[in-house]
């Protein structure tokens, strides 16, 4: 038993993309490519965080209330 074949019944548009990006779309992106390429090209800027950070402490928090 075969099942007909859909057929597209409007065309296609042809004048260009039909969708828009909002703009942090395109932003947020392009603001991390130069941050990481800034990173690669000058390494030296890169500093270590000293100190504990906030995912190490929810972690020690954790591990002290569960009983392990």
């Amino acid at each position: 038993m075969s099942a007909p074949a859909h057929t597209r019944s409007a065309p296609r548009p042809t004048g260009g993309i039909a969708a828009r990006l909002p703009w942090w779309a395109v932003a947020l992106p392009t603001a991390a490519f130069v941050v990481l390429l800034a990173l690669v090209l000058h390494p030296s800027d890169a500093q270590v965080a000293t100190g504990a950070s906030p995912v190490a402490d929810v972690l020690a928090q954790l591990r002290q209330a569960l009983p392990f």
